[in-house]
């Protein structure tokens, strides 16, 4: 077949060194991403995201004796010997993408979609013609998209709705300020959160209320937060990264009813090795800082407001979860960050003195990132090493019994592996 052709003289290695696309989106970092490549961004645009994996709007490949191929192409020759017979013969491909992620300014607040919602949504577009790039395309591909965002600088996301007394008790604080049609407008908001209906009902009905007034009273809220900012944190003090982020988003996006969404979504401060698991449904937005990020092989994105770009307000509706969600902060157990996720598993390795770290015989394949200083893996059962500086990556193939890997170095490395075959 063509691609054994062209693959063949070395489908017997198991280690493959990366080489893959940057995303230069407006709101990434001229610096965080170049510098973990160690490249100069003479022009200093904005780079976004670094893509690892076989997504068609990012597609990884394979470096090998000056020869260049995708690593899809890699893995689609013989999906069982790649990915490993039992995750070949249950996903068929690499379940997941993985990326490191400059938030140099606020992403859009966003959601995503279910497995079910997403298979009906890509096959409703599809019936109706719309163009895979239309700019009103909700479902890029079939795929829910669950994801985990570790930090690797002080990161700022928000994510899932507050309990609904929380919330009015922020918009009462705003109410105190502000023009008579603020206060009428965020009068009406707090009495829908405080009727009699099951609290995702009245958060359904609060979010949908929000986006519907009018846009005089949409640029009024975020003139109040941009004009009292300073007497906000002076009378409610404890609240203060809520009216300063507030603030922010009013600057950049006036007239945006999102502007007020860290008063109706949690705002949540991640340290370096820190992560939080977002699952389908959940509102959630990344505000600043650096991390790397692994999800389901997907771009399903349903945006809630801080963009420029479509916002289908019916869809996000009918695909948010309005449950309220706080998500746990997450700090690895050994190496690994627990989440529920079949498709996906984050571990994270930090080697000293040039020793030993991590004997790897698991059955599934790996994407190994180094965050910091240089990795060497061996493959124990021939002379294959392979050597990773920092902001290099590589995919590990999957083993067969008897085979293992040792990872040696002065480093720091993330990796992304299939649900049950954590490092």
């Amino acid at each position: 077949m063509k691609c054994w052709n062209r693959i063949g003289k070395y489908s017997m290695n198991h280690i493959f060194k990366l080489k893959n696309h940057i995303k230069q989106y407006d709101w990434g970092s001229p610096d965080w991403l170049p510098q973990l490549l160690g490249v100069d961004n003479k022009e200093r645009k904005p780079w976004a995201e670094l893509w690892m994996g076989i997504h068609q709007e990012g597609p990884s490949e394979i470096e090998y004796e000056g020869a260049a191929i995708g690593l899809s192409e890699l893995i689609n020759q013989e999906p069982c010997r790649y990915l490993g017979s039992e995750i070949g013969s249950r996903f068929g491909t690499l379940p997941f993408l993985f990326k490191a992620l400059a938030a140099g300014k606020p992403l859009s607040i966003q959601a995503h979609p279910s497995l079910v919602q997403a298979q009906a949504g890509w096959d409703r577009e599809n019936q109706a013609g719309i163009p895979l790039k239309a700019s009103n395309r909700n479902y890029k591909d079939p795929n829910h998209k669950p994801e985990i965002l570790c930090a690797l600088r002080d990161f700022r996301a928000m994510s899932g709705f507050r309990e609904c007394p929380e919330i009015v008790k922020r918009l009462e604080m705003l109410a105190e300020f502000g023009p008579d049609s603020t206060q009428t407008a965020l009068g009406s908001l707090s009495r829908i959160l405080t009727s009699s209906d099951e609290q995702p009902q009245r958060l359904r009905m609060f979010f949908k209320a929000l986006f519907s007034l009018s846009s005089a009273v949409k640029r009024e809220l975020s003139v109040c937060v941009k004009t009292y900012q300073e007497a906000l944190v002076k009378a409610h003090p404890e609240y203060s990264r809520e009216w300063e982020t507030a603030a922010y988003f009013a600057e950049l996006y006036p007239g945006d009813p999102a502007a007020i969404a860290p008063l109706y979504l949690n705002v949540i401060d991640l340290r370096p090795g820190q992560a939080i698991y977002i699952p389908a449904g959940i509102l959630h937005a990344y505000i600043s800082g650096f991390g790397v990020e692994l999800m389901a092989n997907s771009d399903n994105v349903l945006r809630g407001g801080l963009t420029s770009k479509h916002i289908d307000l019916e869809e996000l509706l009918h695909i948010l979860d309005f449950t309220p969600f706080n998500p746990e902060i997450l700090n690895p157990q050994g190496t690994i960050y627990p989440t529920s996720c079949k498709e996906f598993t984050l571990s994270v390795m930090t080697g000293l003195n040039n020793n030993p770290l991590y004997c790897h015989t698991k059955a599934g394949p790996a994407i190994v990132l180094v965050t910091q200083g240089t990795l060497t893996i061996r493959y124990l059962n021939s002379s294959e090493v392979c050597v990773l500086k920092q902001g290099e990556s590589a995919f590990i193939s999957a083993l067969d019994a008897q085979e293992f890997y040792v990872f040696q170095g002065d480093c720091t490395l993330y990796a992304a592996t299939v649900g049950d075959c954590a490092l």
